[in-house]
């Protein structure tokens, strides 16, 4: 019988001096064991959450350079390119804008009604987005996480830099669309600067906790469309929180406006629009006459201002630091405990 631990081949070597034989039988000492013994451990091994920490921000380069070319590939089927990063969101504005700005007169109660909308529009879109995509963002790179070992916290991570490069370019069309409302550039409008890194913390947090359970259910990823387009409708980005009927329950008011997105929403409009800030309840010495005045007839921006807030601007400060802390560490070490399954058939 052939010596089945020589090299075979078609045919047979005429001189075989010199080949040695390099299978050998393994010891019976177990494979754990014998692994432990050489510092070896699976390579889909989850590490420590700081260890963890320092591996993404090592690989930082990588997941910029995924993000801009993930970016920039996304329309390059169509004809008009990256123009669609800034047209879709206006198209979804004009649409809002005629169904509940002239059909159900939404805009009663609000001073310039098309930045407003444009901000609420545009800051929703990029939190919605961010949550859709991660729903999608680990089955979708699927061959990528068997083929390469790295965070996979990554994939999430990139996909919400890919959304807010996208805002990023449509905050330029919508800067111009609030100049040309008469809205003055004052120095609040640095506020929006902590704004989108508080919703930005906020967003990854989400896309991180979405993706794992995406992972894991597949059918998650039909269900987020519908409840983002719920959530959409009760965020205040058509209408406005305070100008919905006295006759609601003051703790539903409450809740509206303290939801995440409607929170990132109300600061970014706080900070950009002047129209917002003198005219918010509170802005003024409660004035009961001039309150009830308000809601009798909406038109009367200005009387908004006496009437009592359901939640302070401080208020909404401290809600927004407190939802981009909870949802970062909750996703991040949710996210982390599910490290070693991804990529499993």
């Amino acid at each position: 019988m052939a010596d089945r631990s020589q090299l075979s081949a078609p045919g047979s070597l005429q001189n075989t001096t010199g080949i040695t034989k390099t299978a050998t039988s393994l010891s019976g000492e177990p494979l754990a064991e014998l692994a432990a013994q050489h510092n070896l451990r699976p390579s889909a091994q989850r590490p420590g959450l700081l260890e963890y920490l320092g591996k993404l921000w090592q690989r930082r380069h990588f997941i910029m350079a995924f993000a801009t070319a993930r970016n920039v590939s996304m329309y390059t089927d169509a004809r008009l390119g990256q123009v669609w990063q800034v047209l879709t969101p206006l198209l979804n504005c004009a649409v809002y804008g005629l169904i509940f700005g002239i059909l159900f007169k939404a805009n009663r109660g609000i001073e310039h009604y098309i930045p407003y909308l444009v901000i609420g529009v545009f800051i929703f879109t990029f939190t919605e987005r961010s949550i859709l995509v991660g729903s999608r963002v680990m089955h979708n790179n699927l061959s990528l996480i068997r083929a390469l070992q790295f965070p996979r916290a990554s994939l999430p991570l990139a996909y919400v830099i890919v959304e807010l490069q996208q805002l990023m370019l449509s905050m330029v069309v919508m800067v111009i669309i609030v100049l040309l409302s008469h809205e003055p550039l004052t120095w609040y409008w640095f506020l929006a600067i902590p704004v989108l890194l508080l919703q930005t913390l906020f967003n990854i947090g989400a896309s991180l906790i979405i993706a794992r359970i995406g992972a894991e259910l597949n059918d998650v990823s039909q269900l987020v469309p519908f409840l983002t387009r719920v959530w959409r409708y009760f965020c205040g980005v058509m209408y406005s929180i305070a100008t919905l009927p006295a006759t609601l329950p003051l703790w539903s008011k409450v809740l509206l406006q303290l939801n995440p997105a409607a929170v990132y929403i109300s600061l970014m409009r706080l900070a950009i629009m002047e129209t917002q800030r003198t005219n918010a309840p509170g802005a003024e010495p409660y004035n009961p006459l001039k309150c009830a005045a308000f809601h009798v007839h909406l038109s009367l921006y200005q009387y908004q201002a006496y009437c009592r807030p359901e939640v302070t601007t401080t208020e909404l400060w401290v809600a927004g630091v407190g939802w981009a802390l909870l949802a970062l560490v909750v996703g991040i070490v949710y996210f982390w405990r599910a490290e070693a399954r991804f990529g499993r058939g």
